[in-house]
């Protein structure tokens, strides 16, 4: 009795700290409670994390109270004697149901986002850009005026001779690709980005656009977005990669049309 109890006491405390946060939480889908969403999906993101933390909110509640009924009505007492209970097909069955059904509504809500920052194909418009990891840097590359990324071949990559990704000369087609260490992008205008790794495994993410990918080595994962406001946001490697971790940090500018016009001209020159 006095487990059951407990059980139920701690439910309710863990209810009224929760409900004290409910207000703040509440403002999630203003963007108030993370950071300013910078993205056109990001506050469908928002949306789903504030949903989800509500249903596991629910489940660990009604869990807990029942826990502790359980706890109360066969606890021992004088008289009565343990006995085996094999179960209940039928139950075990409607809870794997009602769990089955509860997750593909959820994952469901979520989906469209997946497929249009995983899967769909970027607009004919949407800008291009390689991004490539290593230990501890971030190279980003633009394809130049011809709209094509030059060839590159493993074997000439040379930090020290300012060819990180190893830019074939001989290839016509990689002479106006840039290459630099911070990312600068149009407001409101598609955006797909190729992600690599030249040693190990790293991690994109930038924040206020809510995106958060693995750069894994030998693979190409395209990620695509369209940035809503400017300004000027950190790319964290969220994936311990090394001793210089730490250290693996670059800037996305969102910039006006003329801003990013004006970046890319300046970007060129040298």
């Amino acid at each position: 009795m006095l487990l059951a109890i407990t059980i139920w006491i701690f439910t309710l405390i863990t209810v009224i700290l929760f409900t004290d946060l409910v207000p703040e939480m509440l403002e999630l889908a203003s963007g108030q409670w993370f950071p300013e969403t910078a993205s056109v999906h990001g506050a469908i993101v928002d949306a789903q994390f504030f949903n989800t933390l509500m249903v596991t909110g629910v489940v660990f509640i009604l869990a807990q109270v029942a826990l502790g009924y359980l706890v109360f009505r066969y606890r021992e007492r004088p008289g009565q004697t343990a006995y085996y209970y094999h179960g209940s097909n039928k139950m075990e069955w409607a809870w794997t149901a009602a769990t089955t059904v509860l997750f593909f509504v959820m994952v469901s809500m979520g989906y469209g986002v997946w497929l249009d920052v995983y899967v769909h194909a970027a607009p004919e418009d949407a800008i291009q850009i390689e991004v490539t990891a290593q230990q501890f840097a971030w190279n980003i590359r633009y394809p130049g005026p011809d709209g094509q990324f030059g060839i590159v071949r493993p074997e000439l990559i040379d930090d020290a001779a300012g060819n990180p990704l190893g830019l074939d000369p001989q290839d016509p087609t990689g002479e106006d690709d840039l290459v630099v260490p911070t990312m600068a992008i149009p407001v409101n205008r598609p955006i797909e980005l190729i992600l690599r790794s030249k040693d190990v495994t790293h991690n994109f993410s930038v924040r206020e656009l809510r995106l958060k990918q693995d750069t894994v080595p030998g693979m190409m994962i395209p990620l695509r977005f369209t940035a809503t406001k400017t300004g000027k946001y950190e790319i964290a490697c969220s994936e311990l990669c090394g001793m210089g971790h730490h250290r693996m940090r670059s800037f996305l500018d969102v910039l006006s049309d003329q801003g990013y016009a004006d970046w890319l001209e300046d970007q060129s020159e040298f």
